[in-house]
């Protein structure tokens, strides 16, 4: 069975631009990477219902409560077989206020030692046209589904 995720893509408007928030994944590997890096806030979930993981990894990956009307946006199946569900909802926060939970990993390779990365090491608020090139392709669409269910 497939791993799955549920997340949450805050967007506002400025001057009539929609603006979405995307987070970048912290840790060694995802470092010096950028378009195509970046993510919607979410994780995987087991026992609980989709939308509570989505404002629960919400939280945990950026300290924010995400609140308000959440607009469905489907599945979207990854490259790698992951299937991600996600809501959008409108918000505003300050992305150089993020505070993402941590995780452990051996680093260097093969070092036997042990370092502690953010699960998210910075976040950013992008137009839909710079957000295409920023998110991993595997969720592009839901930014198209985004940009038709608010009809901007």
């Amino acid at each position: 069975m497939a791993t799955r995720s549920a997340g949450l893509i805050p967007y506002r408007f400025t001057t009539n631009v929609c603006e979405v928030f995307l987070v970048h994944p912290g840790g060694p590997f995802w470092d010096r990477k950028d378009e195509g890096a970046w993510s919607i806030a979410k994780g995987e979930y087991e026992d609980e219902a989709p939308l509570d993981a989505a404002q629960r990894e919400f939280r945990e990956e950026t300290s924010f409560e995400a609140s308000g009307e959440f607009l469905p946006l489907g599945e979207v199946k990854q490259p790698g077989g992951k299937i991600v569900v996600a809501w959008a909802f409108r918000g505003d926060f300050d992305a150089a206020a993020v505070v993402s939970n941590t995780f452990e990993m051996e680093w260097p390779p093969r070092s036997g030692r042990r370092r502690e990365f953010p699960e998210v090491d910075r976040a950013a608020w992008f137009t839909l046209e710079v957000a295409r090139r920023k998110i991993l392709a595997g969720q592009r669409p839901l930014l198209d589904r985004l940009e038709g269910a608010i009809g901007r």
